[in-house]
């Protein structure tokens, strides 16, 4: 019989399907693989992409050409523009507002054919800054109230262009999944005097059975109430509310825990189309204080379907519990290593 888990944040039910486990090679993957051709976001066509707000360069050298190693620049084709006022209206019961945001992307590194698990750390931690230091600055907006830090990777998990990038999306409300996120953690702290995901990260620590891998500063786990396969959170062990307020030391671990993950992912799952998302608190001015929140990264691989159960009931079924998912990560770091030995 499968079990039926429920979230005590979002409080959301997944049924857990136990009687028939499905492995890493019962999932039907679109393996990502990587064409080539003409590219807006590789060495020598800076001049296809907007001007860039966002360059590290080993030396200085001309804005917009090459020689970078990570750069950002706005979506060329963006949700929201950052352009204008909100003009907030209702039409009868119906409530509008301009489409202002900002959308941009964050091109991780020059080489078309390389993604995080082939990049060295010092180059990810890069990558991380550039994350932070972009969130930083379109935070100081006042219309904007949530950032959205994510990856698509391969065309099923929804990246149209091929190219190794991060976007960051700025929204002018706090999206509906942050704020069931925020009121349960909000409901559990009043009830507990203590943070959910806190008590979740000693709660893991002490079980041991769902630890993908671990440093100093990171945990990254399977959830006792994962929506998918193999799907994977990485956590700050120490209470952090705000992704903008990560530390150097920080970006160093969350650099080598997050590449550790991915290529374990890649490995042992056949380099499936994922996608991650870096959640956190809202920009309410309360950001860095807030003691019922932590910000966390969320790994999805995209390998069950999503359908008409699911969208018609708002449940999800997992084939692979958590459980299961993280022994085969787990195995992983074997694999992994042998193949870094082989070379």
């Amino acid at each position: 019989m499968g079990e039926l888990r429920k979230d005590p944040v979002s409080a959301r039910w997944v049924i857990m399907n136990t009687d028939r486990v499905s492995g890493p090679d019962d999932f039907d993957v679109d393996r990502t693989e990587k064409k080539g051709g003409v590219c807006p976001f590789c060495y020598g066509n800076e001049h296809m992409t907007p001007p860039e707000v966002l360059c590290y360069r080993e030396n200085t050298g001309v804005p917009n050409s090459p020689g970078w190693s990570v750069r950002g620049v706005p979506n060329k084709f963006p949700a929201l523009k950052i352009e204008g006022g909100l003009d907030r209206q209702g039409i009868g019961i119906f409530d509008m507002m301009n489409g202002v945001g900002a959308h941009e992307v964050i091109i991780e590194n020059p080489d078309h054919y390389k993604e995080m698990p082939d990049l060295e750390i010092s180059h990810t931690e890069r990558i991380i800054r550039a994350y932070r230091e972009r969130f930083n600055e379109l935070k100081k907006d006042t219309r904007f109230k949530y950032l959205l830090i994510f990856k698509n990777y391969g065309a099923s998990a929804g990246a149209s262009l091929e190219h190794g990038h991060t976007q960051l999306i700025a929204l002018p409300i706090v999206p509906k999944r942050a704020v069931d996120s925020l009121q349960g953690a909000a409901k559990y702290y009043a009830e507990r005097d203590r943070c959910v995901f806190c008590d979740m990260i000693r709660q893991e620590l002490q079980d041991k059975i769902r630890i993908v891998t671990e440093n100093d500063m990171f945990l990254a786990y399977c959830p006792f109430v994962a929506r998918f396969p193999y799907e994977v959170k990485i956590i700050p062990k120490a209470h952090r509310p705000d992704f903008g307020n990560i530390s150097n030391p920080e970006i160093t671990n969350f650099a080598k825990i997050m590449k550790d993950v991915l290529t374990r992912i890649r490995t042992v799952l056949h380099d499936p189309p994922y996608n991650f998302t870096i959640s956190t608190s809202p920009i309410d001015g309360h950001e860095y204080d807030r003691e019922d929140y932590h910000w966390r990264c969320n790994i999805f691989p995209k390998l069950a379907k999503v359908a008409g159960f699911e969208w018609g009931s708002g449940f999800y079924i997992n084939p692979t519990p958590p459980e299961c998912s993280v022994k085969i990560l787990r195995e992983a770091a074997g694999v992994v290593a042998h193949q870094k030995t082989a070379r």
